[in-house]
């Protein structure tokens, strides 16, 4: 009796395998590789006019009339305390330079919170020497690497001041962000978090002159145009301010994500806190000037991304997230195009054997998809770097750089899709609750 049912159900499961055979033969299939082509093709060019749009947005209703940004202040009604965190890791060649430049903060109520993480060289020296020369430095010493997100943790819970401001430790403040950063605390108690303006400091590789236009052209212009639309992917992680309430709120950055700046940009906003640009908030920082270490960067951002996204999938299932909806979506669609470009480039060798040789030369000429494509990068470009301009008016302006970011395509978007799906993997498989720690970073050559 077993042995008949056992037959009967493998043969229901060879009609079923065989009907499905046959509507697979009937699915015109070259139509569905036609609209993943139109989807890989449209989606970068669609995301570029909306974010030309958000940013062009922004200008006009906030930034159009600012002055001279490199050395007007805002005008306040108080000046409250503020402390500004440093978590640094083995910072012995950039810390001094940083504080130094902190010390002259056109702000006349602030405390700088140097911590120390485990650095293995000659970093605590260096503080404990500039604390005795300068009393508004504090020094924290945590023993082991913690890393960022408990060191920015515990000097948050020491600071006597409501708003915080944390930049890196390569990082150099311009004198005015300070003013710049507080006035978006005092003019909406709602604000949670506010996020700076970082901009690079090497400049000496094609790599580095691409990351200037890079931040112009593309962090910049996305930084305005989801202000304009109402929330924040994420703050920059070197230069950020922060209402204490707000993260006492949410119960501080989380030591587990690999991305912190990421994380506690959703968590802010999860909670109901706002997220404002302040483009003035100028802060200028080393960046990776090879190919690996601007891949292990790239791949750390990606990773850091699909870890919130997989984090707060649930949280975004309530009404009162509905905002962060279209966000998370834009993300996920992002993800997929990414995974979508690697397997196309996968199949156009096998195309190309499968096809004349006539055919697979048409495929390699200029379409005018082709075109297009290039005219709406060289259009975004140049829109950006125009509203851009007067933030690169000490390194001669950002119309030198224009040329530099014709090859952003080639090489940036290859770089970034394979990082994508390699920081996508690393998410993935890496275990819940697992610490994340410091790790040594390319910081490019100190040619400026």
């Amino acid at each position: 009796m077993e042995n008949l049912l056992d037959q009967a159900w493998v043969q229901q499961f060879i009609d079923w395998w065989l009907i499905t055979l046959e509507y697979l033969q009937e699915v015109p299939w070259w139509q569905f590789n036609e609209w993943l082509s139109r989807f890989v093709f449209y989606y970068p060019l669609l995301m570029a006019y909306v974010w030309m749009l958000g940013g062009m947005i922004y200008y006009v209703r906030w930034e159009r009339n600012r002055g001279n940004v490199l050395s007007d202040l805002p005008q306040l009604p108080e000046y409250p305390s503020v402390s500004i965190l440093i978590p640094c890791y083995n910072e012995g060649e950039n810390v001094r330079e940083t504080i130094e430049y902190l010390l002259h903060q056109e702000y006349p109520n602030y405390e700088i919170i140097a911590i120390n993480d485990g650095s293995k060289d000659n970093t605590l020296e260096i503080l404990h020497e500039l604390a005795d020369q300068h009393p508004q430095i504090r020094v924290v010493n945590l023993a082991s690497n913690q890393g960022k997100a408990v060191g920015l943790r515990t000097a948050a819970l020491l600071a006597n001041s409501e708003i915080l401001i944390g930049i890196d430790g390569d990082a150099l403040l311009a004198p005015n962000a300070t003013a710049w950063i507080v006035r978006h605390f005092l003019e909406d108690p709602h604000v949670g978090a506010v996020t700076g303006n970082p901009r690079i400091r090497n400049r000496s590789t094609l790599l580095g002159k691409i990351q200037v236009g890079e931040f112009s052209a593309i962090v910049g212009m996305i930084k305005r145009a989801q202000r304009s639309y109402g929330h924040v992917f994420t703050i920059s992680g070197v230069i950020a301010g922060f209402r204490k309430t707000a993260l006492h709120d949410v119960g501080y950055w989380s030591p587990d994500m690999v991305t912190e700046d990421i994380d506690i940009s959703w968590k802010l906003q999860l909670a109901g806190w706002a997220i404002r640009f302040e483009p003035n908030a100028l802060c200028w920082v080393l960046m990776p000037e090879t190919l690996n270490g601007l891949w292990k960067q790239r791949s750390r951002w990606a990773q850091g991304g699909v870890e919130v996204l997989l984090r707060y999938f649930r949280p975004l299932f309530s009404w009162r997230s509905r905002g962060m909806w279209p966000l998370y979506l834009e993300c996920c669609i992002s993800l997929t195009w990414a995974f979508l470009v690697v397997a196309m480039l996968a199949l156009v060798p096998f195309e190309w054997l499968s096809s004349e040789p006539q055919e697979a030369l048409e495929d390699l000429s200029p379409h005018w998809t082709s075109m297009l494509l290039c005219v709406t990068c060289l259009i975004q470009f140049a829109v950006s770097l125009t509203i851009d301009s007067s933030y690169e008016r000490k390194s001669g302006g950002s119309a030198q750089h224009y040329y530099w970011m014709i090859w952003y395509p080639i090489v940036y978007w290859l770089i970034n899709v394979g990082t994508t799906i390699n920081g996508c993997i690393k998410a993935l498989r890496k275990k819940r609750g697992q610490r994340a720690v410091w790790v040594t970073l390319d910081r490019g050559l100190r040619q400026k």
